[in-house]
């Protein structure tokens, strides 16, 4: 099972947030995608852009902040949190 927690945080408080679980055979990349396309559904917000900073913090450590230089549209928080909390290895 592929698990992964999404936050939204604003003035270091917790204020929304959801664990979208994944039992598909997609690769690693294609959970993650669907995953935060899924939590910006239920957030009810656009999807951010992934810059090279966020990507380099993922891979280090399985967790990336997507503050308003990745969003297009303004956002009402300080950041969304996205972070791998269970995967499958093969």
């Amino acid at each position: 099972m592929f698990r992964l927690w999404i936050k939204i945080i604003k003035d270091n408080r917790l204020l929304k947030d959801t664990v979208i679980e994944d039992t598909s055979d997609k690769t690693r990349t294609h959970k993650i995608f669907d995953g935060i396309e899924e939590a910006c559904i239920y957030f009810d917000l656009s999807k951010p852009i992934w810059l090279e900073s966020t990507i380099s913090d993922f891979k280090r450590l399985s967790k990336a902040r997507f503050t308003q230089d990745n969003f297009i549209e303004p956002i009402d928080f300080d950041y969304m949190e996205l972070q791998v909390l269970e995967e499958d290895f093969l």
